[in-house]
């Protein structure tokens, strides 16, 4: 799952957050003629600018950058955007944008005169809905708009610079990347055949193959292999920055030693969660087939399925859930965490089999919540889809469920599962998601065939205050499991969220020592290992 930039969740899961309350200065009376605004290209950008448009706007008095990136508690000054897509607007140049065209929450022209701040931001690689701003995008100056009136003034901004790094940030990402040497991490990009025939270009798998201490190429010994994914948001460079921490926790005897591959599976349309799907392609079948056998014949890995373990957490929970589920005979066991719904009676609280199910109301007629900070409820699973639409109808959250599981349309995108207007579900879709994705269907449609292999290898862990109502899922694919006979493990950690998940003893990532240890008694049973005191050195 999910929802926009808020927090790094423990496994590199970053997901999406918006502006949600009734902002405090909507006008009451008639809305005035459209808002518009004048953007301008900086004279001195070096070529014409391309992209999708955003304007963002808040209450404010142009101190601080303006976006979707930060969190708003309800009641707080709420965040207006607008877009326009934009082609060649050569430098120097300007052009008159409409904000009431396409515009979250609502119209600009709905606003009460007062004190706001506004900033453009052109999103050149159409990624904002995933990643937020990028290196590569334009931005404006912050503009103070004191005692502004809608429809009175045309503000305008000028796309003038890059976004800038966290300095901080840039400086531990540099640190932690110059321990990347070839003896603890290489980078991997295969070339699919598969991905390539069913796409017509070029297509890679890439992933961070991170050795454990003391692996050396002359060496003899073989590892036990772990195949991780990271969540919505995350990326190459993420997944390397989480293999050199889990290769920290390996040398100071943390975790033990196992090689991991640390997979991207991000995708211009979001994450193609290594689901083999008519929209993204084979990924699952290519991975399987095509990387894995490429990786086993170039490290020394133990190359037997009770020797290939997963794990991942949010989308990459869903994702490592649904290779086991998918190939039981490849893995020997997966150790998910808060993933995706795996049971589509309740998609973050929605039953999509109801009858007349409705993605935004219940059958009360009161909104459906998709994300909550414990008992308090954060945002709509409306307002998600929404702010997608304004901010790209490519690469959100929603967007990049229908892309891995819908059928395709006539005209060749993904069928939508809902209407974007009204919210209503639509049953022949929801029909093709039961039956190809939705994971307690389909371990109990194939236990005859599967069982023996799935027995005792699914683990699952989500907080019971899951920051996107996951727990509400995994509990009923639990029961399904438990009326099979399936021996999985579910752990409910009591009054975790999304994003809390991997605390153990005070350290942020320290489920995975117990995962790590979980997956060691799996692949080597009998051989014991055990977690070193923090006196005992690394224990490798």
């Amino acid at each position: 799952m999910v929802l926009h930039r808020y927090v790094a969740a423990a496994s590199c899961a970053c997901l999406v957050v918006l502006g949600l309350s009734a902002m405090p200065g909507v006008a009451q009376s008639a809305s005035p003629a459209h808002v518009f605004f004048r953007v301008k290209a900086a004279p001195d950008v070096a070529a014409p600018l391309s992209g999708r448009l955003l304007i963002f706007l808040k209450e404010g008095a142009g101190d601080k950058e303006v976006s979707m990136d930060e969190f708003h508690a309800p009641g707080s000054a709420e965040t207006f955007v607008c877009a326009r897509e934009i082609r060649d607007l050569a430098p120097g140049a300007s052009m008159e944008v409409d904000a009431d065209e396409i515009a979250y929450p609502r119209p600009f022209a709905e606003l009460a005169a007062g004190n706001y701040e506004a900033q453009a931001v052109l999103d050149v690689e159409h990624t904002y809905n995933y990643r937020g701003r990028t290196a590569e995008d334009w931005i404006s100056g912050v503009v103070a708009m004191t005692g502004w009136k809608p429809g009175a003034s045309e503000p305008e901004l000028v796309l003038s610079a890059h976004p800038e790094q966290d300095p901080r940030r840039a400086e531990a990402m540099a640190k932690m990347k110059a321990s990347a040497t070839p003896d603890v991490a290489r980078l991997e990009e295969f070339e699919s055949p598969l991905l390539t025939r069913f796409w017509g270009r070029p297509m890679k798998i890439a992933a961070w193959v991170i050795l454990p201490p003391g692996y050396a190429d002359q060496g003899s010994e073989t590892y036990p292999t772990a195949y991780w994914t990271h969540g919505f948001g995350g990326d190459l460079v993420g997944a390397e920055i989480s293999g050199l921490r889990l290769h920290e926790r390996m040398k100071e005897g943390k975790m033990p030693p196992m090689i991991w591959v640390m997979l991207d599976e991000s995708c211009p349309e979001g994450t193609h969660e290594f689901a083999d799907s008519v929209n993204n392609g084979p990924w699952g079948e290519a991975l399987t087939t095509e990387f894995i056998p490429y990786l086993e014949k170039k490290y020394r890995m133990d190359a037997k399925a009770s020797s290939r373990l997963l794990n991942g957490h949010s989308s990459g929970g869903w994702a490592t859930l649904q290779l086991q589920v998918n190939y039981p005979k490849v893995f020997g066991g997966t150790w998910s965490t808060s993933p995706d719904p795996s049971d589509f009676h309740d998609f973050t609280g929605i039953d999509l089999y109801a009858p007349h199910a409705n993605a935004y109301h219940k059958a009360d007629g009161t909104p459906v919540p998709i994300m909550r900070d414990h008992g308090k409820v954060m945002a709509t699973f409306e307002e998600l889809s929404r702010m997608e639409e304004v901010l790209g109808p490519y690469g959100g959250q929603i967007a990049s469920f229908e892309w891995v599981f819908s059928p395709k349309s006539k005209g060749g995108a993904p069928e939508p599962m809902f209407d974007r207007k009204t919210g209503d579900v639509n049953p022949a879709v929801v029909a093709y998601w039961h039956d190809h994705y939705d994971l307690a269907n389909l371990v109990e449609t194939h236990w005859s065939e599967r069982g023996a292999d799935l027995k005792g290898r699914i683990h699952l862990i989500v907080g019971t205050a899951d920051t996107f109502y996951l727990d509400g899922a995994a509990h009923k694919f639990d029961a399904v499991l438990a009326r099979l006979g399936a021996d999985a493990h579910f752990t409910y950690l009591p009054d975790r969220t999304h994003f809390d998940l991997y605390v153990a003893d005070k350290d942020r990532q320290g489920l995975f020592d117990e995962i790590g240890q979980q997956m060691w008694d799996t692949a080597r049973p009998g051989q014991q290992w055990k977690k070193s005191s923090p006196a005992a050195g690394s224990g490798n």
